[in-house]
């Protein structure tokens, strides 16, 4: 069954701005309207989270985070028991209020959480869009207007940490990455307040930087952590300073590649 794509935002909510990549944003809309899960998979920081928010408040759905963790277990998603005033009363985890009232529940980092979270996602994922309950013995059925958002960073997995086929092949699956140059330099600039012709060599650097991912380095820098950058370049910091703090510091410990990555952020930025 289909249903109207084109809800009112949310009174009072801005819509988070987002610049698209490709056709993430029709595809998003028609996921939500065949009443499809979606799986995002792309490197940290290159804009997941925004963009489900944005798709949030264009379509005017209530959103739920859940930022996945080692100790995320299912009943944390689903509720538990908890004593309130003497009583023992059942409290609805976010992915089961969101089950009961409609709106996306977004987990992020899926691949963190424990086992037993994939579980409880397959029954949703599926045509019969059901939340068993085993503690309360309710099985809730997903109202068309839920929606069940995941993401992961493929650059992270690992044997122990990886989404497993039967669990990925229940999704619609779009990839991310960061932006073209020009695209970024303009989305940074504007996130900043930075002017693009400032921001163009702190960008040139992280392309420089990101080239050296599964070498010298886990993970390159993500947008966010230009837009870090290019903020504090725009409050007074200096560029050298605000590199070493967002695009140098927080990528390793390293002694050695981080004296690497210094020169090579003074070669690009002079």
């Amino acid at each position: 069954m289909n249903i109207a794509l084109k809800s009112p935002p949310i009174p009072g909510c801005d819509i988070p701005a987002y610049s698209p990549s490709g056709n993430e944003c029709p595809l998003f809309e028609s996921a939500w309207s065949r009443q499809l899960p979606l799986l995002l998979k792309g490197p940290t920081g290159c804009g997941k989270t925004r963009f489900v928010a944005h798709m949030a408040g264009k379509l005017g759905l209530p959103l739920s985070t859940v930022s996945c963790h080692d100790d995320l277990a299912a009943a944390d998603l689903t509720g538990r028991y908890l004593l309130k005033g003497g009583d023992t009363v059942w409290v609805d985890g976010p992915l089961t209020r969101a089950v009961r009232e409609g709106g996306i529940c977004y987990l992020d980092e899926i691949v963190e959480a424990r086992k037993d979270v994939a579980v409880v996602l397959h029954p949703l994922t599926d045509d019969r869009r059901i939340l068993p309950l085993e503690r309360t013995g309710e099985l809730l059925e997903a109202p068309p207007g839920f929606m069940l958002v995941v993401s992961y960073n493929p650059g992270y997995q690992n044997l122990l940490k990886t989404l497993k086929p039967s669990t990925r092949q229940r999704f619609v699956a779009i990839e991310f990455d960061f932006l073209p140059r020009d695209r970024e330099i303009a989305v940074v600039s504007e996130e900043s307040g930075l002017d693009e012709n400032r921001v163009a060599p702190l960008v040139d650097l992280a392309h420089r930087l990101r080239s050296l991912k599964g070498h010298d380095l886990e993970e390159g820098v993500s947008t966010r952590l230009l837009v870090y950058c290019a903020s504090l370049v725009d409050s007074g910091v200096t560029v050298r300073d605000a590199v070493l703090a967002t695009m140098i510091e927080p990528l390793t410990d390293e002694p050695d590649v981080k004296s690497a990555l210094i020169e090579i952020a003074d070669a690009v930025i002079r």
